[in-house]
């Protein structure tokens, strides 16, 4: 039976022993917009993009606007109407064209879109992304929010820089219930944006540079894994969705499957840590705030 899967998503397959659960979806990816994914898309007001800088680390970045921000221009093209923060790892990465991966994500409704391809800065300064891949994802783990604007007078962005976390930023991972996670073929240079999510606690800091998180059951495609299978380099993105601030973290992923490792984790299959290599904080990342609904119902632990 032949896959679409390369060779880093077959080897976490056959390693999780989900060849079979995995070929089942094989086919599920497409490189064009349909009518649903398209009305999706431009309904929507929050995404995240996974690019790569120029000296090969991987980000992931916030891109928010009212709906319509994102547009379909053709069944093969997207245009973002937004403008990336001025000297980000995204507004570098666009000048010169990137490896592009992008989740649209409604967390009222818990739907995901995924987009990958290639991607540029128009002189406009909107973002065309030219598509390889298309699909939907599961709603496993994400937390229900519902969208609202802050009410305040927009701010600039303020970005400070790091080599390693603060008290304060470990505090606010500690509490973290979502993050999201990027990473790169390293042949293909296919880059990919994907979500996680748990109760407040499911990442771990273990010192100000290094973060442990688990890997629950999934749609056993391992997008994400298969890719840091073969690349470690990857990028993580917190926001916080009461004041609009983000966390960017570029460094090194590491698949720990033994059961040690997972101790501490209920319900995980394997465990990644990630070693930090550089911290962004962004104050008024975007103008929008979230209330919290509710957990998703297939979080792994009780709650109370």
């Amino acid at each position: 039976m032949s896959s679409g899967y390369h060779d880093g998503e077959k080897a976490v397959q056959l390693r999780a022993r989900r060849q079979f659960e995995a070929e089942q979806l094989n086919g599920m990816v497409r490189p064009t917009l349909t009518l649903a994914p398209k009305r999706f898309l431009e309904s929507q007001s929050l995404a995240v993009v996974g690019t790569v800088d120029g000296i090969g680390q991987v980000w992931a970045s916030l891109l928010t606007g009212s709906p319509g921000f994102l547009q379909a221009s053709t069944e093969r093209r997207v245009q973002i109407n937004a403008t990336p923060i001025p000297d980000s790892p995204l507004s570098a990465a666009l000048k010169e064209g990137t490896p592009c991966g992008v989740i649209v994500i409604d967390l009222a409704s818990r739907v995901r879109l995924r987009l990958n391809g290639n991607a540029v800065q128009t002189p406009d300064n909107s973002i065309v992304l030219d598509l390889r891949q298309v699909y939907f994802n599961c709603p496993q783990y994400i937390q229900r929010r519902s969208i609202k604007t802050s009410g305040a007078k927009p701010q600039a962005p303020v970005t400070t820089a790091a080599e390693a976390l603060t008290s304060v930023q470990i505090q606010w991972i500690n509490q973290a219930d979502t993050f999201f996670i990027t990473s790169l073929h390293p042949e293909s240079a296919c880059a990919d944006a994907s979500h996680r999510g748990g109760f407040p606690g499911f990442v771990q800091v273990l010192d100000s540079q290094t973060l442990i998180f688990p890997d629950y059951a999934g749609n056993n495609m391992f997008n994400t894994l298969g890719n840091i299978h073969l690349n470690p380099r990857t990028g993580i993105l917190f926001l916080d969705f009461k004041q609009g601030k983000t966390l960017q973290l570029t460094g090194e992923a590491q698949i720990l499957w033994d059961a040690e490792a997972r101790k501490g984790f209920v319900g995980a299959e394997r465990v990644v840590r990630f070693d930090v290599h550089q911290v962004l904080e962004v104050s008024s990342a975007t103008s929008l705030r979230w209330d919290f609904i509710d957990y998703s119902p297939y979080n792994p632990g009780i709650r109370d």
